[in-house]
């Protein structure tokens, strides 16, 4: 199938998308992540845009997916590529208009896919307007927007707080002669939550993208919202409790424990209000993202049960460098279920801030197609929603850039130790014949790795044991089994190299098995009254209470009770 023709962006907003008003349709869905800067670029200025995005929909509907979710387009200097906003309200010019962005919303509800949009309002740019008159003195009307402490008598920063970035989080301001909390860049001040304004002003731009027909939102950062009023230090962290998935090793944010920063209990009766929004719009969902070392699952579950606050998160478990195996992959799906039974996880195996999984657990295996196959069957098996980051699908693996193509100022501050988030973030490439993959027609902002021209769209596209294909198919697979969508998840065993566990949906359940090794694997299981189901991927066999699995294979089986 060709879904690589260009259509015309100058399309009717309104059309009403496949999925109706069903308010349950986030439970189960597949979510491709795209990163605005790096999926089409429709002008030849080198930087993805809207247009780009209109253009590729059709592709991205064939994959199969529910919903796509725009990385941050919204009005920014750029400083942290559109996470740094200056204005909730508006396009930056280099993505586009208002009017593309809902040429693209319709486009896409035309074809059946929702529209997820990155809403980042733990923090702003220092340019935004509201800033930039909190900063003037300490009595003007948003004076208390933002969070402002005085120094100590000795002129040091209020606390020990540090930020992501490097650094302490506070940065001193000569007008207000305070320090301000920013838990990121410099530039990108954090909001002071405790204001009922703040509040009220953020949900009036969550209304204003609403009104314009988006079915949601990835909320960025969504326990960094409330910081301690009490601005204590943070404690130190033992060193053996370390876990640099949400900041590289070299980082001393790491040595902290952080009680008094983020993840405060004040957050959950905002995200009860953020939802009271939400619920104004029957069919709107929330993806919340939690980075915390220490306890991540316990948020998501705090986050995401009784109902009443958001509708799924994702943590940092399935995207930090620790290596998959069974037991891992048990664990962390147990933890979030123990603690949160009524709850909704949304899994991701990559995204726009981590090194791409292709490498961060292909680079260890022989074998890296068959290992991407398999994780792509894993993911698309377990209980939850999932994220799928653009050219996942393609196997595309992290770039290796050197320091004068870095533009990420993470990779930048913490060089050559951590290479930043860069090398994830190359532009998707389509078409191997074009000089820059069919992503531009010029110079692209981030370099097309040479590497990657042969994974692109039109080199997989209709041969049946690429991984693009493969990806078509589990993914079809999945949604014609309500099992893997809905169903509840039970595991069965964790043997060596191979995970089992049943999907269970009323009377109905899925039994998977699969092998993560590269070696042919046999387990001891129960498989009477499992009628084995053709599933993409090599196929086990189960003979005599035994099940025998080819390298990096699955068994799928269905009983009915």
């Amino acid at each position: 199938m060709n879904v690589l023709h260009d259509i015309p962006a100058e399309l009717t907003p309104g059309a009403v998308t496949q999925h109706g008003e069903d308010p349950d349709w986030w439970r189960g869905a597949v979510i491709y992540q795209i990163y605005p800067r790096s999926f089409q670029d429709s002008n030849g200025d080198g930087i993805g845009d809207l247009r780009g995005i209109t253009q590729r929909l059709p592709y991205v509907a064939s994959l199969g997916v529910d919903a796509i979710w725009i990385s941050p387009f919204f009005t920014s200097p750029m400083l942290d590529f559109g996470y740094d906003v200056s204005d909730y309200k508006d396009v930056d010019p280099m993505f586009g208009t208002l009017a593309d962005f809902d040429a693209m919303t319709a486009e896409a509800h035309r074809l059946g896919l929702k529209v997820i949009i990155d809403l980042v309002i733990s923090h702003t740019s220092d340019q935004h307007p509201w800033f930039v008159e909190s900063r003037q003195n300490q009595t003007n009307p948003r004076a208390e927007w933002y969070v402002w402490a005085d120094a100590k008598p000795d002129g040091t920063p209020p606390n020990n707080w540090l930020s992501i970035f490097g650094g302490s989080a506070w940065e001193w301001d000569t007008s207000r002669c305070q320090y301000y909390l920013h838990n990121f860049l410099t530039s990108q001040p954090d909001l002071n939550f405790h204001n009922e304004e703040v509040q009220a002003a953020l949900l009036d731009a969550a209304r204003f993208w609403l009104d314009r027909g988006v079915d949601g939102f990835r909320l960025d950062t969504i326990n960094f919202y409330f910081h301690s009023i009490s601005l204590k230090d943070n404690p130190p962290l033992n060193p053996e409790k370390r876990n640099a998935s949400i900041a590289p090793a070299v980082n001393p944010y790491n040595h902290q424990s952080h009680l008094y920063d983020k993840s405060q209990p004040e957050n959950l009766d905002f995200l009860r209000r953020f939802r009271a929004l939400l619920d104004e719009y029957p069919a709107a969902t929330t993806v919340g993202e939690v980075g915390d070392a220490e306890r991540s699952l316990q948020i998501v579950a705090e986050y995401t049960s009784g109902g009443d606050k958001v509708h799924m998160c994702y943590s940092f478990d399935f995207l930090s460098p620790e290596r998959l195996t069974p037991r891992r992959v048990r664990q962390i799906i147990e933890t979030f279920e123990s603690e949160a039974p009524d709850g909704w996880a949304c899994w991701a195996f990559s995204n726009h801030d981590v090194v791409r999984h292709a490498s961060r657990w292909a680079d260890q295996v022989s074998d890296r197609d068959s290992f991407l196959r398999m994780t792509a069957s894993l993911i698309l098996s377990l209980r939850g929603s999932v994220c799928l980051y653009q050219g996942e699908e393609l196997g595309l693996t992290e770039a290796v850039l050197d320091f004068a193509s870095l533009r990420d100022p993470y990779g930048i501050r913490f060089w050559p130790t951590f290479k930043g988030r860069d090398g994830c973030r190359t532009p998707m490439v389509w078409d191997h014949g074009n000089t820059y993959g069919g992503f531009s027609t010029d110079k692209p902002w981030l370099p097309v790795p040479p590497e990657h021209m042969h994974l692109s769209v039109a080199d997989q596209e209709g041969h049946s044991q690429s991984l693009l294909e493969h990806y078509r198919q589990m993914l079809a697979f999945r949604a014609g089994h309500d099992e893997l969508v809905k169903g509840d998840i039970v595991f069965v065993a964790d043997q060596g190299t191979v995970l089992v566990f049943d999907r269970v949906l009323d009377a109905s359940t899925m039994r998977v098995a699969i092998n993560f090794g590269e070696t042919p694997a046999t387990i001891g299981i129960d498989t009477k009254g499992f009628a084995p189901v053709q599933a993409p991927g090599p196929h086990g066999q189960a003979r005599d209470g035994e099940l025998s699995l080819p390298p990096y294979g699955s068994w799928f089986a269905l009983r009915q009770d």
